[in-house]
């Protein structure tokens, strides 16, 4: 039987062969063409408002994420979506809030033009920092 090749999965932001990942999510936000960029800096905001004033935005996997006692959420940018990967537990809670979206085991996945409703992420990123944090008094 013969494989299916996926799509191209390369973030938006990383651009052609070659090319190293970026340092910071800023520099991996100037690559991102509209209209992915304003989605995803709705993202950003939104994900930055729900975790820990100490959190820090970095560059996992080659995509940005913020990290506190551990990484929290992923999230990227492509040609034509965007991505939370808030990990399969988080997913698997809010399955419900998430029908009408794309998911797989640890990715939720949309268009640009029809984004996680902000009020959705925080949610989402609010379960996330609540596992880290019961996991770290155990």
């Amino acid at each position: 039987m013969k494989k299916v090749k996926s799509g191209n999965r390369r973030s938006a932001a990383k651009g052609k062969k070659g090319k190293r990942a970026p340092k910071n999510v800023d520099e991996y936000l100037a690559g991102v063409p509209e209209p992915a960029r304003g989605t995803f800096n709705r993202m950003r905001a939104a994900i930055r408002s729900a975790v820990p004033p100490e959190a820090t935005e970095i560059i996992s996997y080659g995509i940005p994420a913020f990290k506190h006692n551990g990484v929290l959420v992923w999230f990227a940018a492509f040609s034509n979506h965007c991505s939370l990967f808030p990990t399969a537990s988080v997913i698997e809670a809010f399955k419900n809030e998430l029908k009408g979206f794309a998911t797989s085991k640890g990715t939720i996945q949309f268009p640009t033009d029809k984004p996680l409703p902000t009020a959705l992420v925080k949610k989402l990123v609010k379960a996330r920092v609540a596992q880290i944090e019961s996991k770290k008094r155990h």
